[in-house]
Formats: structure tokens, C-alpha cells, sequence
């Protein structure tokens, strides 16, 4: 009975004020609550991962098509890879790419700029003569060292012969030598060819040596593009090896 009082009363208290006594839940049901804020949480937990990895996917997709639709001067080179299409061929290449070596090593070495120009002068016969002396998958590979030698050279003696080239320029040049080596080298050969022309007017003494150049760097050029209009003619590649290293040898002239 008095339990019965007990319920009775507790029910009126809850009609009369509106005020609902706590009663101990049933144990089933406690387990109940506390394992739904787990659930949720799991489920909160779970749905951010997804996203933070549906996220990140994105993101590689977009950096991927970003990297694919890339200016073109920031695109490696296609290297024409036609010459040494026999031994007699490959040997006069790889004949003709020492003399850059022995120019290297004759290159007044003044300063740090002039050492590390002669410096690249010997990478660049060492460069040519394992490309032209490759066979198989890497001379792909060679063919591009080559021409990425050939502009560090141009670029190391721009800065060899004038201190006051801009910065912008030269961390551009540097930045764009792996993926626009051609481009480097028309840059820095145009700034070379303006420093010697200006010495030349001013220093007689340079003046054959400039006017040697000239003739020897026009020839460079013909036989340049002659070796990519022509590529079953023989030997213009040594003949275009030749001609460069008579136009480097009167750039020397220059750091003396």
C-alpha cells in the first residue's frame, strides 16, 4: 500500500505542476542511450574522413590537370636524335666535341664566374661526346643533357662577361634551363653577342677576333639548321661542332 502511495502521489505531483519526478530508467535503456552519442559520433567521424579524403582527391586531380595543360616553355624539349647514323659519323662527332674540353681548360679562370664557365665548357665535350658515343633509350636522355649543357655554358659566360645582367633575368634563365635550353642559349648568346660588339668598337685589338666570330657564328647557325632540315646528310653535325668551338674560342678573348 504505501508503495502504491508512493506512485500515486508522484502522478499527481506530475498533473498538478507540470513537473515529471526522475525515475530510474531500466537498464537496457541506459545502454541504449549511452551507445547512440557513440554511433553518432562514429558516423560524424567517419563522413569528415570521407570528405578530407574526397578533398585531398580532388585537389591531386587539379594539380594533376594543371601540370598537364602547362605553358609549353615549361615542357621538356623534343630532341632530334638523327645523327651518328654510322661509325665514320659517330666518330667525327665525338672527335669534334673534344676541342670544347681544351677550350675549357685554356679559359682564363680570374674570378668565379670566368671558372665556373670554363668549368662548363668541359661539361659541355664531355656531354657531347657520351651522347654522340650512346646507343639505346638513354641517348634520348644524353641528347637532352647536351643541349642543357650547351645553354648552362651560354648562360655562364653572360654572366662571366657582364656582372650587371638583371637578377629577374638570370633566375628566370636558370629556372627554364631544364625545360627551354634553346631559349636560354638565343638569350644569353644575344647579350654575349652585344657585350663583344661593344668591346669591339672600343678595344681595336678585338676587332679581328670579332670580326672571326661573326663569320664563324653565322656559319654556326647555317650548319645548325641545315643538320635539322637535312638529317640524312652526313658530317654537318662535326662540321656545326667546328664552327662553335672557332666562335667560342674568340669569346675567350674576352675574359683575358
Amino acid at each position: 500500500m504505501g508503495a502504491r502511495n508512493g506512485r500515486n502521489r508522484s502522478a499527481v505531483l506530475d498533473d498538478l505542476y507540470g513537473v515529471q519526478l526522475w525515475r530510474p530508467l531500466p537498464q537496457s535503456a541506459q545502454v541504449s542511450e549511452d551507445e547512440t552519442p557513440r554511433t553518432t559520433a562514429e558516423g560524424v567521424e567517419s563522413s569528415t574522413c570521407q570528405l578530407q579524403k574526397g578533398g585531398r582527391t580532388q585537389q591531386r586531380l587539379l594539380i594533376r590537370r594543371l601540370w598537364q595543360h602547362r605553358p609549353s616553355c615549361l615542357k621538356p624539349i623534343h630532341c632530334s636524335i638523327t645523327c651518328d647514323k654510322h661509325a665514320g659519323e659517330t666518330i667525327a662527332n665525338v672527335v669534334t666535341s673534344l676541342p670544347f674540353i681544351v677550350l675549357g681548360l685554356q679559359t682564363p679562370r680570374k674570378n668565379l664566374n670566368t671558372a665556373i664557365y670554363a668549368n662548363s665548357l668541359v661539361g659541355v665535350g664531355i656531354a657531347s661526346s657520351l651522347y654522340h658515343s650512346s646507343k639505346g633509350e638513354i641517348r634520348k636522355f644524353l641528347r637532352w643533357a647536351d643541349y642543357t649543357m650547351i645553354a648552362t655554358t651560354t648562360l655562364c659566360l653572360s654572366r662571366a662577361l657582364r656582372n650587371e645582367n638583371p637578377r629577374l633575368l638570370m633566375a628566370a634563365s636558370a629556372l627554364l634551363l631544364p625545360f627551354q635550353p634553346l631559349m636560354v642559349s638565343a638569350v644569353h648568346t644575344g647579350l654575349m653577342e652585344v657585350s663583344f660588339a661593344r668591346r669591339a668598337s672600343i678595344e681595336p685589338e678585338l676587332r679581328m677576333a670579332h670580326n672571326l666570330h661573326k663569320m664563324s657564328s653565322l656559319l654556326g647557325g647555317a650548319l645548325f639548321i641545315a643538320d635539322d632540315c637535312f638529317p640524312d646528310t652526313p658530317y654537318i653535325h662535326a662540321a656545326w661542332h667546328l664552327a662553335a668551338t672557332i666562335g667560342i674560342g674568340t669569346c675567350n678573348k674576352l675574359l683575358e
